[in-house]
C-alpha cells in the first residue's frame, strides 16, 4: 500500500518530497512478504465468500463486480509501470494460473452452479466454466479428481485468466524506483509518536532501530501503511476518527511442497467453502506460487493465534491497543463471534496430520511427508462501532482519514494488495481535494480506465482485460 501511494504521488507530483520510514531491515518482510500471504490477484473469480448465499434472496454479484473492477485498475497501473521502466519484466511479478472454485455435496453444488449462472453474464467473468464432470475437471486439475470418492456429488468453476501475484517483488521493485528517483526510504526506523501542529503540519518523532537514535521530521501529509501497528500510529495521532476502532489479529500457516511431481500436476488457485465459524480469508485453497522463479503448491489458511499485530510485533499489542471509546464494541465483537472463537480453538488444536487430513478434501493422494508447514503473516481484523450491535468484526479493509486529509491510515485485510491501486486513488481524492481534479488526466494515463465502470460497457471491458494481459505476459 505505501510502496503504491509513493508511486502515485511521485508520478503526480514528482518536485514533492517524500520519506519513507520502514522499521525492519527491509521493505516486504511483513504482509507483503509473498510467503505471508497466498499471493492470490484478487478479482473474485474464484473467491465464494465475495458472492454469498443471502437465505432465499438471489445472488448479488455486485461486490465480485466491484472487487475485479478494483483489480483491473490494479493490472492496468502496473502495466504502465513496466511500460514505462518502473516495473521489471511482468514474470517477475505475476503470472497466469487460473482460478478455480471446487465444492463437494449437493447444497454447495446448487449453490456453485447458480453463482456460474449468475456470473456468466457479466462482461468481466466472460470465459467462465463450470462443470460437474469428473473427466473435465481432471484435465483443469488433475490432483482434485485422483481417488475420488464415487457417487460424491461435486463441481468446479474455472477462469483461465485468472493470476499469482509475488506482491514482496511488485513492492521491492516499486520502492526501489522511488529510491532512484529522489525518495528518501530508511529502513530500520521506527515511527514512535505523532503529534500535530498549530500550522496544520505533522511532527513525527522516530528513531533508528539500531543504536535507537532519535529524531524528528516535519510534514504536511502523513499515510501509516504501517499493517497491524497502523491502529497504533493512528491512536497515537490523537485524530477522533480512529475513536471506536480495534483490531483483532489472526496469523496463518500453510501446507508447501516443492516436489517436482506433485508441483507438475497443478497449475490452478482452488478455492472452496470456508468452514462454519471461519471469517472469510481462511477459505481453504490449493494454490500454485511462483516465487523467484520458483514453482510450488500451498494449501491452507490455517489459522494460528497470537496477540501480535505484526510478526515482528509486540506481545502486548492486544492489550494496549484498548481505549476507553473502543472496549464497549471490541467486548460486543467478542460476545457476537462465538464460531469465531471455536473456530480458532478448533484450528490450534491441529497437528501436522490433522492438517494434511485437510488437505486431503482437495486432494485426495496426500501424503503426510510430501508437505511442511509454513508460517504466514499477520491479519489484524478491523473491529468498530456499530449503531445497532455496539461492535462488529469486518474483514475487509477500510482507510481512517483526519477531517483536514492531512493524515490517513489503513486498517484490515482482504482483499488487501490486490486493490491497492483503488484504494489509495480513494485516499487520494479524500485527502487531496484541490490537487486532484488537476491529477486526473495524467491519472487516465496511468489508468486508461480511470473514473469509469468496467463491467457497464463489454466492449470496453473485453478490450481493456485483453490490453492488460498481454502488456503483463498473463494470457490465459
Amino acid at each position: 500500500m505505501s510502496a503504491t501511494l509513493g508511486t502515485l504521488l511521485h508520478e503526480l507530483q514528482p518536485e514533492w518530497k517524500i520519506v519513507a520510514f520502514e522499521r525492519l531491515s527491509d521493505v516486504a518482510q511483513e504482509s507483503s512478504n509473498p510467503w505471508n500471504n497466498a499471493g492470490t490477484g484478487h478479482a473474485a473469480l474464484c473467491e465464494l465468500n465475495y458472492m454469498p448465499q443471502q437465505g432465499d434472496a438471489p445472488l448479488d454479484p455486485a461486490k465480485a463486480v466491484s472487487i475485479n473492477e478494483q483489480f483491473q485498475q490494479s493490472r492496468q497501473f502496473w502495466s504502465s509501470l513496466v511500460e514505462k521502466g518502473v516495473l521489471d519484466a511482468p514474470s517477475t511479478f505475476i503470472n497466469a494460473t487460473p482460478h478455480m472454485t471446487f465444492v463437494r455435496g449437493e447444497k454447495d453444488v446448487a449453490y456453485l452452479r447458480n453463482r456460474y449462472e449468475v456470473l456468466k453474464k457479466q462482461p468481466l467473468f466472460a470465459g467462465i466454466e463450470y462443470s460437474e464432470d469428473s473427466r473435465v475437471i481432471n484435465t483443469w486439475a488433475p490432483l482434485l479428481m485422483q481417488k475420488r470418492r464415487k457417487g460424491e456429488p461435486f463441481a468446479a468453476t474455472r477462469v483461465p485468466a485468472g493470476t499469482d501475484v509475488d506482491f514482496g517483488a511488485l513492492t521491492h521493485q516499486l520502492f526501489d524506483h522511488l529510491r532512484k528517483s529522489g525518495v528518501s526510504v530508511r529502513t530500520n526506523h521506527e515511527v514512535k509518536s505523532l503529534k500535530r501542529q498549530k500550522d496544520g503540519t505533522w511532527l513525527l518523532n522516530y528513531r533508528t532501530t539500531v543504536g535507537r537514535t532519535p529524531n524528528q521530521i516535519k510534514a504536511k501529509f502523513v499515510f501509516v501503511g504501517a499493517g497491524g501497528w497502523a491502529l497504533k500510529l493512528l491512536q497515537r495521532s490523537g485524530i477522533p476518527e480512529i475513536k471506536g476502532y480495534g483490531v483483532f489479529p489472526i496469523g496463518g500457516q500453510f501446507l508447501k511442497t516443492t516436489n517436482p511431481k506433485i508441483v507438475a500436476q497443478h497449475k490452478a488457485k482452488v478455492y472452496s467453502q470456508a468452514s462454519v465459524g471461519a471469517p472469510p480469508m481462511s477459505v481453504p485453497h490449493l494454490d500454485t506460487r511462483v516465487v523467484d522463479g520458483e514453482a510450488s503448491l500451498m494449501f491452507g489458511p490455517f489459522a494460528t493465534f497470537s496477540p501480535k499485530f505484526l510478526k515482528n510485533g509486540s506481545m502486548l499489542d492486544i492489550v494496549t491497543q484498548v481505549r476507553a471509546h473502543n472496549l464497549w464494541p471490541m467486548l460486543r465483537v467478542a460476545f457476537a463471534n462465538p464460531d469465531l472463537i471455536t473456530y480458532l480453538i478448533s484450528e490450534l488444536m491441529k497437528n501436522h496430520r490433522k492438517k494434511v487430513d485437510s488437505l486431503r478434501t482437495f486432494m485426495p493422494t496426500a501424503k503426510d511427508e510430501d508437505w511442511t508447514l509454513i508460517n504466514a503473516g499477520q491479519r489484524a481484523q478491523v473491529m468498530k462501532k456499530d449503531a445497532k450491535k455496539g461492535g462488529v468484526l469486518q474483514f475487509g479493509t477500510e482507510v481512517v482519514a483526519a477531517g483536514d486529509g492531512s493524515i490517513a491510515g489503513l486498517l484490515g485485510a482482504s482483499p488487501g494488495a490486490s486493490t491497492a491501486v483503488p484504494i489509495m486513488l480513494d485516499l487520494l481524492k479524500k485527502c487531496f481535494p484541490g490537487e486532484f481534479p488537476a491529477w486526473e488526466p495524467r491519472l487516465r494515463e496511468l489508468i486508461p480506465t480511470f473514473g469509469q465502470k468496467l463491467n457497464a460497457d463489454p466492449a470496453l471491458a473485453e478490450e481493456s482485460t485483453a490490453a492488460t494481459a498481454a502488456a503483463l505476459g498473463i494470457n490465459a
